[in-house]
Formats: structure tokens, sequence, C-alpha cells
């Protein structure tokens, strides 16, 4: 089967291939500001049948205590996803603005082999533990502590890794024996919807188990904080919404997983090759356009070189140029929408009134007269106060700051309401652990490590979240502890 545009425009709910109640709405390429097509537009009654449906195939089906079927619902979705990657790589492209290099890893292939991760650990995970025997009272009982699915998990999705986002959440929750209501950001609802229609068409997971439900309103994903049949919302976004996420969930009581916002420190000691890490710092932020929660968007460097890492960092930015994100050498490509551009742009206008200087980059790129396009740009001449370093703009922005040595750059690293991610570059190790001690995020880079992988929990400290997402401890998100206890004979 060949994937069409048309495959794109149907909501998946128990099962079945529908249209959404509210027609359909356009999907944008970043890129060109042309038209791709359109997308179900969904309602609040969609998304009312879709909870319906995951609620009778958790309560009424099996899916939930056999764990080989779902292993090989897991694999299977993975080999179908991977018959087509070519053309969900050219849709990821197209519709999120996605570099193509990317698409071999965060952004399509990564993801989709980690469902494989899922598949093995709902076979190989211990589901029942035997606490042994003890007199509790008096009673001699033997004590047994079993893992079970949460139930119905409500999913809410971003638009800048879709893929990665959505299977990271769709995977464990599976896996994990729930059954799942997805709602992707409006921006990429293609990249859902198709994967939807793989799974009606090429798989034998059961009706009702994935419901896929795409929308233009941005706040139907409400709805599955505030339904008391949704047993756990799953969020990712910015930690304004996972707030009132947070706040609407609290009304059942129920289970919430949110990844949020981040404004990550990249600490380089004085011991470090400042030229090789100020380049790989300035490449990080340039990356699918700075639009990463966990990128880090400060740069701390020592006071008595920051002549010189400005230079270097210069010197790297302007040579990544913003560009066609379907050509090979493409670091960073558009941004989102003309929504988010603005908001890159605002603050670009308040880091000068600041007193901030744009030493490279600092708007749109001469040579693209379509597309939402920002050059990425260094701001030097600040300190953590200003807000272009408090606030998390998601676009190609460095802000580059001083410290005055070890203890110093701790301090400006854990000065955030943030604590999502961090990166730190030095020659001697004692020192190098002592800053990742101090450190209060997350997941840290040292020296270019790569912390992200299907076996590694990914979350953050503070306002970045709550809860960890991969690896066992994002799978165990999914699942509720109940302790059994029998007399012992």
């Amino acid at each position: 089967m060949t994937l069409r545009p048309t495959d794109s425009s149907a909501l998946l709910i128990d099962g079945k291939l529908i249209p959404g109640s509210g027609g359909t709405f356009e999907v944008i390429n970043p890129a060109t500001e042309e038209v791709l097509g359109r997308a179900a537009d969904a309602t609040d009654s969609d998304m009312d049948a879709a909870i319906a449906a995951a609620r009778r195939a958790f309560d009424h089906t099996t899916w939930s205590r056999d764990h080989g079927f779902r292993a090989r619902c897991l694999r299977q979705l993975r080999d179908v996803l991977q018959s087509h990657i070519e053309e969900l790589r050219d849709l990821t492209i197209a519709e999120v603005g996605a570099p193509a290099f990317l698409t071999s890893g965060p952004q399509l292939e990564g993801p989709v082999a980690d469902l494989g991760y899922f598949a093995d650990l709902a076979e190989s995970y211990s589901w029942e533990q035997d606490l042994g025997v003890a007199e509790p009272m008096g009673i001699r009982t033997r004590r047994r502590v079993l893992k079970e699915a949460v139930g119905v998990v409500g999913a809410i999705t971003p638009w800048n890794f879709p893929h990665q986002i959505n299977f990271a959440k769709i995977g464990p929750a599976l896996a994990a024996g729930n059954t799942v209501v997805l709602k992707p950001a409006p921006d990429t609802p293609w990249c859902a919807a198709l994967v939807g229609h793989l799974i009606a068409e090429e798989t034998d997971l059961p009706a009702g188990v994935v419901n896929i439900v795409t929308s233009s309103d941005h706040a139907l994903g409400a709805q599955l904080a505030t339904d008391p049949r949704v047993d756990l919302v799953s969020f990712t976004g910015s930690s304004t919404t996972g707030k009132a996420v947070m706040a609407a969930a609290s009304e059942s009581l129920k289970k919430v997983f949110l990844e949020l916002g981040g404004k990550s420190a990249f600490i380089v000691l004085d011991d470090a090759d400042l030229a090789g890490a100020c380049g790989v710092a300035a490449f990080t932020v340039s990356t699918h356009a700075g639009q990463g929660c966990a990128i880090t968007t400060r740069l701390l460097v020592p006071r008595e070189k920051y002549d010189q890492a400005v230079e270097a960092t210069a010197r790297t930015l302007g040579g990544l140029s913003a560009g066609d994100p379907a050509k090979p050498g493409t670091i960073c490509g558009p941004l989102i929408s003309a929504r988010q551009r603005a908001r890159v742009e605002e603050y670009l206008r308040l880091a000068r009134e600041e007193g901030g200087t744009i030493v490279v980059g600092g708007g749109r790129p001469a040579d693209r007269d379509r597309g939402f396009f920002v050059e990425p740009t260094l701001i030097s001449g600040l300190d953590n106060t200003a807000r272009v370093a408090r606030e998390e703009i998601f676009g190609p922005v460095l802000v580059i700051i001083p410290h005055d040595g070890d203890e110093d750059a701790i301090s400006i690293a854990n000065d955030s309401p943030y604590g999502l991610s961090g990166s730190v570059w030095g020659t001697d190790p004692a020192r190098v652990q002592r800053v990742v001690d101090g450190v209060r995020t997350g997941t840290l880079s040292v020296n270019g490590g790569v912390w992200y992988s299907a076996d590694a929990p990914f979350g953050g400290y503070k306002q970045s979240g709550i809860g960890r997402e991969m690896g066992v401890a994002g799978f165990e998100e999914y699942l509720e502890t109940k302790l059994v206890a029998e007399p012992a004979r």
C-alpha cells in the first residue's frame, strides 16, 4: 500500500477511520508556507467517542492482561511503519520542517525502532513480586505486589518532534496494557493521522486500543484532563499549559505525567577546549531551528575568556544559515508557524531593549522570501536576569553569559525556573563531577555524551515537569501497584 495525502484526513476511533465532525483544516508547509493538504477536524463529540472506545477496550477485552499479544502488536506496528519509512520521512520534512538528517534519528527512524524496546519490556518486565511471608498483627501472611495498567491514557503531544513524542507515549502506554487516546498538535496532525491509518489498515491492534483525534482546536485536549473515564494524562508542551492540564486533572485526581519547558545551560569550564565547546553549543541551538525543550540555550563561559568565546560561537553560528529542510546539509530549518516566528522575533526585539548585542543573526534570512525562517542568533552583553536568558524562546537563539568559576556556573545554571537538561565541558574529571552533582536538571551531557535513548529516562526538575519518559522509569509511569495478601500455610 502507498500512503496518499488523503490517508491523513481521517480520525481513528474505535478501530475505524472516520471524518471529523468539524470538517477539515489546512496543513501548512513551514518551509514554503504552501498548503500541503487537509486534516480531519475533530470536535468534542469526536473526542467523547474516542474516550468511550478506549474505555470499552480496556474494560471489556483481555488487552491489559495479554503481555505477549501486546508485544506482538507493538513489533508489528514497528515493522509496518518501517515498511513506509520513506513516505513518512517525506511527510515529516514537509509538515514539521524537520531537517532531513534528523529523520534518520529522533525525528523518525529512532522512535519507530524504539517500539521494539517497549515490546521487549512488555515480555521481560517483572509483573509480580513475592514479598515473602510476614506476620502483621500476628497473622501469618504471604504478600505479592502486582503491577497493572493504569487504564485509559490521554496523550497530548506538541509539534516539534511529533513522532518521537507520540511513540514515547504510545509505546510504553500500550506495552504496559493501557488503551490510548492521542491528541496531536494542530500544527502537525498528519504525522499522527498517518500512523492511525496504518494501525487501522495494517495491524492487529484491537479496536479502541489506539484512538487518534486530530483537531484545529488547541483546547480540545483539555477534555482528556477533565473526563473521569481517563485515568492518566500524559502531556508534553509548555509549562504554562502543563499547569493548566494539572489543575484540570485534579478534579478527578487522575495521574499526570508532564514533560515541559527548559532553559538549559551549556557550562564551559576554564580548562575546556573553548573553541570546540562553543562550536558544539552553536550547532546544538541551531538544530531544528532550536525547537527542542532540552536544547541548551544559555552558554556559560569563563569571564576571562568571554570575548574569545563570543568570537568562536559567532564563527560557527555564522556558517549555519537557515535553509531548506529537505536538503541533506541543512541543520537549521524553519520555525513551525508564522505565530512561532513572531514570538521569536519579539524576543529578539526584547534582547535589544534589554541592552543585549546581536552578534550574529537576529532576523529573517535575506535569501528566504517564503517560509517561517529566523537566522541562528547569538546574543551577548546580558546576564542571567535578562528575560531572554530566563524564558523559553523555542528558536535558534543562544545567550552567552560569563561566569566566575565552577561554583558561580552552577549557581547561574540553577538560577532558573526550569531544570530539564544541560551540558558540562571540562578536562578535570573531579571538577566536572562536582558540577554534575551541583546542577539540578533531569539530564546532563558531559563533553558531548548523548543521553537520548529508548532505555534512558528523560524528564526534568522544577517547572520542567513531573515524572520520566522512556526507559523502565517511563514505562512504570503507566502502571499501578496492587498488593495482594493471603494467609500463609
